[in-house]
């Protein structure tokens, strides 16, 4: 099962009662976060999140209320005891914001591992998470995230006796990939069935309303995406700062039919999302205001 838990919905400035963008999954023992804005420690700790198994980092793009709370999170990891690697995503030439940032935190005990997005959309596995950067469309290079878990066929006796694997080997090739017996060569596709459906969480924020959103988040488990302006008033304004109003969030959301849909993201001018609601439900019926601590336990299916 994977855990998501929404830390800050803010966009820009902090408010008394909301912390800044940033979005936590936890599985098996490992986290993956999402932006970190200002004070994204202090929100992590207001719900209860650890700091110690964050392992990678994915910044959608360098807008200070996206990634200005690296040097304090990774110094709370450090104080927690942490000293794996962290891998850190982000548009071109992350290893230079970060660099930077650190330039306040210069003795961490893990190393900070760089990772960047060049290309439009581009997909990577690490710590058990299958994680696709998708390009969006924002006032600089930004990207979405599609967080995937994986999920392998059920083991099947009759067809493991059919392509004749040892009983010692079936076991092992229901966790690993192969398995050398004897000089002989066993592949997990000999032992298990198709593959069946994993889990989809698909987190995008900063953006005009493009085709790969709803690309990216067809039939997702969860969708989180970016509702800055809830008055349909603003679609000038959202248009000119590229960012989207709830309406065309909910838009997306209709054509990508995910099992859930959380807005984020929202103007310091909009004190109270909710009181927007019923525009976005008009179009997309299951629209949730997400709020500082919303958590969602999703698990695999059958599960």
């Amino acid at each position: 099962m994977l855990d998501v838990t929404l830390a800050g919905c803010g966009g820009t400035i902090p408010l008394k009662n909301r912390w800044l963008t940033s979005c936590m999954m936890r599985y098996c023992g490992k986290c993956l976060l999402i932006d970190c804005g200002e004070g994204t420690q202090i929100a992590m700790k207001s719900s209860s999140l650890p700091f110690k198994p964050v392992s990678v980092i994915c910044i959608t793009h360098y807008h200070a209320d996206h990634l200005s709370g690296l040097p304090g999170l990774l110094l709370s990891m450090g104080g927690e005891g942490r000293t794996e690697p962290v891998t850190i995503i982000g548009p071109a030439h992350i290893e230079h914001y970060v660099r930077a940032l650190l330039t306040i935190a210069p003795e961490l005990p893990f190393e900070v591992v760089c990772r960047p997005v060049n290309d439009r959309i581009e997909t990577m596995t690490l710590s058990g998470f299958t994680i696709t950067a998708f390009r969006v469309s924002h006032t600089l290079p930004c990207y979405g995230y599609t967080v995937d878990i994986p999920r392998v066929g059920k083991f099947d006796p009759e067809k493991a006796l059919a392509n004749r694997v040892p009983m010692a080997a079936w076991s092992p090739l229901q966790k690993m990939p192969s398995v050398d017996i004897d000089g002989t060569t066993y592949t997990r596709d000999m032992v298990l069935g198709p593959d069946r459906r994993g889990i989809k969480v698909t987190y995008c924020t900063d953006t005009r309303p493009v085709p790969i959103i709803a690309e990216q988040a067809k039939d997702a488990d969860l969708f989180i995406c970016e509702g800055m302006y809830g008055d349909e008033d603003k679609q000038e304004k959202a248009v000119k700062a590229k960012h989207m109003t709830f309406s065309e969030a909910a838009s997306l959301a209709k054509r990508a039919m995910p099992r859930r849909f959380w807005l984020t993201h929202y103007s310091p001018s909009m004190p109270d999302p909710e009181s927007y609601l019923d525009e976005a439900r008009a179009i997309f019926p299951d629209t949730v205001c997400g709020y500082d601590g919303i958590s969602e336990t999703i698990r695999f299916d059958e599960q």
